[in-house]
């Protein structure tokens, strides 16, 4: 990365914010509706003329304090906070960690998607919230503990559930969780749960650990899934990944095509969820 590309990204950071959303008072006759260089200087707690050096690409390599202090000035999310690191030869803070903080709006998505089942994992497949609708497809998982909780642990070891995958889908899903995993150990190699949860099931699966060997690195994406409902019988639904920008979290969506047989057996086994009929 160039400094001049630097440059580049730093004012177009610095151009988007107005002096409102900095807590400073909008003046009149303002040339720019952005922040100005001596402003976030200010802000940043360095000198305008270096901040004019580092735009210009004519100072090059900023300490990861002066980044520190660039990032909170400019109001960087997690994704753009680490991009200016890496654009500053330094490595970010929060390399190889999961990032699983939820924001409001995820939550917003969640609650308000209403009859549809939707979860929400980290890339540890670890359930971190779900709403009413898949707690009645899948069970719910909220009370659990530990490896109760987490989606890859409970595939491999046969936790019981609402329901089981058809044969062929179990394979696809399988082979989808070990290759998910790998991407994500390369992404996050220092993470502890990631790399004690892949130690764990290479220990104590041996199906997951002939597939570890086996399987290349793949981040998941949309999938169909066929299972057997203890109530309903067999339906098969789509799975949607969605990837929430500047975390480490993925909303998953179940759905199943209008007007089909599978999209009523999906409502009946959500109403049957929600009335608390017995799964066994």
């Amino acid at each position: 990365m160039t400094s001049t590309e630097l440059g580049i990204q730093l004012r177009a950071w610095r151009d988007r914010l107005a002096p409102d959303d900095a807590g400073l008072p909008s003046q009149p006759r303002r040339r720019a509706s952005g922040l100005r260089r001596e402003e976030v200087a200010a802000l940043a707690g360095v000198s305008a003329d270096y901040l004019v050096r580092l735009e210009q690409g004519r100072a090059r390599n900023p300490s990861p304090q002066v980044v520190q202090a660039l990032a909170q000035a400019l109001q960087l999310d997690h994704e753009e906070s680490d991009r200016l690191y890496r654009m500053a030869g330094h490595f970010p803070p929060t390399s190889g960690r999961m990032v699983r903080q939820i924001t409001p709006s995820v939550l917003r998505i969640v609650d308000r998607l209403g009859e549809t089942p939707v979860t929400v994992i980290d890339a540890a497949w670890e359930t971190v919230v779900q709403n009413r609708a898949a707690d009645a497809l899948f069970g719910d998982v909220s009370h659990l503990e530990g490896r109760g909780r987490n989606r890859a642990w409970r595939t491999f070891m046969d936790v019981p559930g609402m329901g089981t995958l058809e044969p062929q889908t179990r394979s696809m899903v399988e082979r989808d969780v070990v290759a998910d995993l790998h991407a994500a150990l390369i992404r996050l190699p220092d993470d502890p749960d990631l790399v004690s949860l892949v130690a764990d099931l290479r220990e104590q699966s041996p199906r997951f650990a002939e597939l570890w060997d086996t399987t290349p690195a793949r981040v998941r994406g949309a999938q169909r899934k066929t299972l057997d409902h203890p109530v309903v019988g067999r339906m098969t639904v789509d799975c949607d990944v969605l990837t929430v920008h500047g975390s480490d979290l993925q909303i998953v969506v179940f759905t199943a095509e209008p007007g089909t047989p599978d999209a009523d057996a999906l409502t009946r086994a959500i109403l049957a969820g929600f009335q608390g009929v017995s799964v066994g």
